[in-house]
């Protein structure tokens, strides 16, 4: 197979290649995961990307001898096309046509493929594994990565600092929380808990970290077992000396590799709850090994870190106001000085656009860093959902097109992610129908009352129909759960068309964020994060945490129904009383103009 492609790609899946051959193996997997299956990686375990070139958070590649396939959701198929050897890798998509079926497909009889068994999570080894099988192959759990032992150069494991989380800001001891946790084990007849998700484990024991940009939480495991001892296998050179301000009394501590040796010496006729999607295979293994039960269920953990309490709470909505207000200061900005910039030859950039809005959150003292990396998307970039500016892709946000920011901050009290869609200029038809879709679809579920019991796929379509009586969509989900001061996309809970069992609940913290995307030309999308609360009756509702002003210029007002308006009037008004004492005198007149009532647009 020749390569017109990607530099250096073609001589690292060559190399691979005969590593393989040389491990006596006919393909390997390789996914976009750590050893906690994590959504961002740290350098060191960026491997999808060193083989295949794609950079996205999402995403696996399975290479054999005479071919190679990259499967990635709807948010990368324009984005894998640009960053992978077309003449390489074949695309697939990861739902529709999912790593499993192409094993079935095309791993022929005795075939052996490769994998790593700390890089998957049970439930993939598992549905491979069979495929691999009743195609008449082997499916080998390799002692070590074969990418790693192709990677010249590859970066160290991180050490980011260790810190306490002060329980001003967390809300509960970690007593309190290994006694639930502990009661919650007993309940599922369980003995111990394995535990891989740094952002559980980061909540658990009120720490927070610096291994991964974006993402304040430590690498560790930790192993809990219904009597309340615990075990945390951390790098003990992030720590500092002192760890005073530490709540980790009847705590052991050991080296994250010592996890699979330290489950083999206490498995033996107990029983562990292992989470087969964020926790590694090898885990699973290595308990039945030492003559242990599995029992495959969502870590405790996860859901009762889901369910904010009401410190966590009211941090959230503290660090809404200060990112309202950076909001503002930002948009403000790009509307008094876009224009004029285009004009004048010197039209604002997307790095700018993206450095300016973090240099307003920099300047409140609980800011930590941005919760991901911002999506600052002019024109047919913003049809690319995860697109992330550069130095090479950088472009002008002119009155040409539409312009997009997706953006979000870490601080002390919380995390906040939100879009919104604007332009400097004259929109066509075309996009002003599109923007009034999703913003229909936003109001909808912003608006909605739903039953205790509701999933998020129970109401996912409220979103959706606006698009779908045009004959639009999205290929995303509608929302994701968000931490606290932790990951920005936390499960379990979240609005998708697909299946979630996980029913919503007064506590929970999620995204609610519409779309639409016309590749090359445009995209489109509004988000608010927003808490689940009580609205009487054995009903609930969602309360908007996020504060920014939506731009109605785009929307065609015509086509609101007098309740849609009467809910913009309604948040606008409350967006400009809370964040107008925030603001200073030219920003706050630029906030009652867009906060107008929307008979006045």
């Amino acid at each position: 197979m020749t390569s017109t492609g990607k530099p250096g790609i073609s001589g690292r899946v060559e190399a691979l290649r005969h590593k393989l051959a040389e491990e006596g193996l006919d393909g390997y997997v390789i996914p976009r995961f750590d050893e906690h299956q994590s959504e961002y990686c740290a350098p060191h375990d960026c491997r999808l990307a060193y083989v295949t070139g794609f950079t996205g958070s999402a995403g696996v590649a399975i290479v054999v001898a005479d071919k190679a396939a990259i499967f990635v959701d709807g948010r990368y198929q324009v984005q894998v096309r640009d960053e992978v050897d077309l003449d390489m890798f074949a695309i697939e998509h990861f739902h529709d046509a999912p790593l499993k079926q192409w094993l079935a497909n095309n791993v022929r009889p005795g075939q052996r493929i490769g994998f790593n068994a700390m890089l998957l999570p049970s439930s993939w080894d598992q549905d491979c594994g069979q495929a691999v099988a009743a195609a008449g192959g082997s499916w080998v759990a390799t002692p070590g990565d074969l990418v790693d032992a192709i990677w010249s150069g590859q970066p160290e494991k991180p050490l980011g600092q260790i810190v306490a989380f002060s329980r001003a800001y967390a809300g509960e001891s970690v007593a309190d929380k290994k006694r639930r946790i502990a009661g919650m084990l007993a309940q599922q007849g369980a003995d111990f808990l394995v535990e891989a998700q740094p952002d559980n484990i980061a909540w658990f024991l009120n720490v927070r970290g610096r291994d991964v940009a974006f993402n304040p939480m430590p690498h560790s495991f930790l192993i809990f077992d219904k009597d309340g001892r615990t075990e945390w296998l951390v790098d003990h050179r992030k720590l500092p000396n002192d760890l005073s301000d530490f709540e980790l009394d009847g705590i052991a501590m050991a080296e994250p590799a010592a996890l699979i040796e330290r489950i083999g010496a206490m498995a033996k006729g107990r029983t562990a709850i292992v989470d087969p999607g964020f926790a590694p295979s090898a885990v699973v293994h290595a308990v039945r090994a030492a003559g242990g039960e599995v029992h495959l269920a969502r870590s405790p953990m996860t859901l009762t870190k889901m369910l904010k309490n009401e410190i966590e709470l009211q941090g959230f909505r503290d660090c809404h106001r200060l990112d309202g207000a950076a909001w503002v200061r930002f948009l403000a900005w790009l509307d008094r000085y876009g224009r004029t910039r285009e004009a004048q030859g010197m039209p604002v950039s997307e790095l700018e656009a993206e450095e300016r809005i973090l240099t307003y959150r920099r300047d409140s003292r609980l800011f930590v860093e941005p919760s991901f990396h911002t999506i600052s998307a002019s024109a047919g970039n913003a049809a690319m959902c995860h697109y992330n500016a550069t130095a090479a892709t950088n472009a002008p946000i002119t009155s040409a097109g539409v312009y997009l920011l997706d953006s979000g901050g870490q601080y002390l009290t919380g995390t906040t992610d939100a879009t919104r869609t604007t332009a400097l200029g004259d929109i066509s038809p075309e996009i002003r129908r599109a923007y009034t879709a999703v913003l229909k679809g936003l109001i909808s579920m912003l608006m909605l009352k739903f039953p205790n019991g509701t999933c998020g796929h129970h109401v996912d379509a409220f979103a959706r129909r606006p698009l779908w009586e045009l004959g639009l969509d999205y290929d995303h989900g509608t929302g994701h759960g968000v931490g606290h001061f932790l990951s920005v996309h936390e499960q379990p809970q979240r609005f998708d068309k697909r299946v979630n069992e996980i029913a919503l609940k007064p506590g929970m913290v999620t995204t609610i964020e519409p779309g639409y995307y016309k590749a090359g030309q445009y995209g489109i999308r509004l988000e608010n994060q927003v808490e689940v609360v009580e609205a009487g009756d054995g009903f609930m509702t969602f309360r908007s945490l996020t504060l920014v002003p939506l731009d109605l210029s785009l929307a065609d007002i015509g086509l609101l129904s007098p309740t849609e308006k009467h809910w913009l009037d309604c948040y606008h008004d409350e967006v400009r009383s809370v964040l107008s004492p925030k603001l200073a005198a030219d920003d706050r007149e630029w906030l009652q103009r867009m906060c107008a009532p929307c008979q006045a647009v």
